[in-house]
């Protein structure tokens, strides 16, 4: 059957659907939908926006998935007619993902999935999906890859508990804090009382740590006059995941799982400076000194190590914004910070520091134009606009900050 039989076919089905669940006849749903009724399905199968928009709203839907009722369906049974085993299918995946094909990697493990027999291949297929919508900075792809994948039953109990903090960090990534903290913290009350034995579940257990300790890190900025009690928080899991990240890379010999670790080292700074343990300046100082390992970012620090390096610039803006009063120093502090982590974000293609980084660069513009009176330009080029397009696709709590860098910024030419 050919792509615009299957659409045509799959919107009269949701008309269909739309019609039984209103009780209307063709003739009022054709009328709530603007349409004549001889006319609703168009005859290329596709809808224009409208349609889908009304009809969205007709099914109580979101348009998103009406969208991929419509489009993304047909795909993947496109893709399955010619599918490998499931095997096969999963080491190409874990393959893309190694050479950072993570278009590719979606489209494998969506192929996985739909050949896959058993719910523990299914839950896989849909981590793998989830490391791809990862890779894309696509974090709500992320939520909703992991949770079908969480909707198998029979899947084992340590690869659903990777799940779940991989879960808590799509939440984390998003700024979806509450929701990040709670599920990392029942992940950490089960190791409490189940000590990890394998590899898997030791990994899970330091990356629960990690969000935990990072998500109470962020909540600084939100809850601020919780600010010690949150650092003091935000400590505790870091030392924990710090040491276990650093225990992990020495046994197993993965220089990444140091990065991560280094990037738990600059969350403790942050947290210290809150608790009273140290000067900001210190701290600056300290944070500063370690970004002359980087100063080429295209030299040996690869990997999870540069991109913590990238983190701790943002660590440094937080506490530059929180306990600088000069504003010449914080405008100095921050402009170095901003820089050396756009240069990282675009190096690793890291779309949740690119997030924090344009955040960052028009807090830094708001307070200059708001200590000095004067009207301060706003400068992006080109490139920026399209990443700040594209930070705004992906950061739903980014979107009125994006739109506010747009419309006040003047654009010059990038190239």
């Amino acid at each position: 059957m050919d792509v615009m039989t299957v659409r045509k076919r799959r919107l009269e089905r949701l008309l269909e659907l739309a019609q039984t669940y209103r009780g209307w006849s063709r003739k009022e749903l054709a009328r709530t939908l603007g349409r004549d009724p001889t006319k609703l399905v168009p005859g290329t199968g596709i809808p224009k926006l409208d349609l889908v928009v009304h009809l969205s709203g007709v099914l109580d839907w979101p348009v998103g998935d009406v969208v991929a009722f419509l489009w993304d369906h047909d795909r993947a049974q496109s893709q399955a007619a010619e599918a490998k085993d499931f095997q096969a299918l999963d080491e190409e995946a874990r393959q893309a993902h190694r050479m950072g094909k993570y278009e590719l990697m979606a489209q494998l493990a969506q192929e996985a999935y739909t050949v896959a027999t058993t719910p523990e291949e299914r839950a896989r297929a849909c981590n793998r999906q989830a490391g791809a919508w990862d890779g894309l900075g696509r974090y709500s792809e992320v939520l909703k890859s992991i949770n079908r994948g969480m909707q198998e039953t029979g899947v084992s109990l340590d690869f659903r508990r990777m799940l779940q903090s991989n879960l808590a960090n799509a939440y984390y990534c998003l700024w979806a804090l509450v929701e990040s903290r709670s599920i990392s913290q029942d992940l950490i009350r089960w190791y409490e009382d189940h000590p990890p034995q394998t590899a898997r579940d030791r990994k899970t257990s330091a990356f629960a740590h990690y969000v935990s300790g990072h998500s109470h890190r962020r909540l600084i900025s939100v809850e601020p006059d919780r600010s010690r009690e949150l650092a003091a928080l935000a400590k505790e899991d870091l030392q924990v995941a710090q040491t276990r990240y650093l225990q992990l890379a020495e046994e197993l010999g993965d220089e990444s799982l140091q990065g991560i670790a280094n990037t738990c080292y600059g969350g403790l700074i942050e947290a210290d400076v809150e608790l009273g343990r140290r000067s900001a300046s210190d701290a600056l100082a300290e944070l500063s000194k370690g970004l002359d390992e980087v100063l080429d970012t295209s030299e040996a620090v690869v990997g999870d190590r540069l991109e913590s390096y990238g983190w701790w610039c943002i660590f440094g803006c937080n506490i530059a914004l929180r306990h600088l009063s000069n504003e010449r120093e914080l405008q100095q502090h921050m402009a170095v910070l901003t820089n050396k982590a756009d240069e990282i974000a675009n190096q690793l293609d890291n779309w949740a520091m690119r997030e924090r980084v344009f955040t960052m660069h028009y807090t830094r513009w708001e307070r200059a134009t708001g200590s000095t009176g004067f009207d301060i330009p706003c400068v992006i080029d080109t490139d920026d606009v399209r990443i700040i397009t594209g930070t705004m696709g992906r950061f739903p709590t980014f979107r009125d900050t994006g739109w506010r860098i747009l419309q006040s910024a003047q654009v010059v030419d990038g190239n």
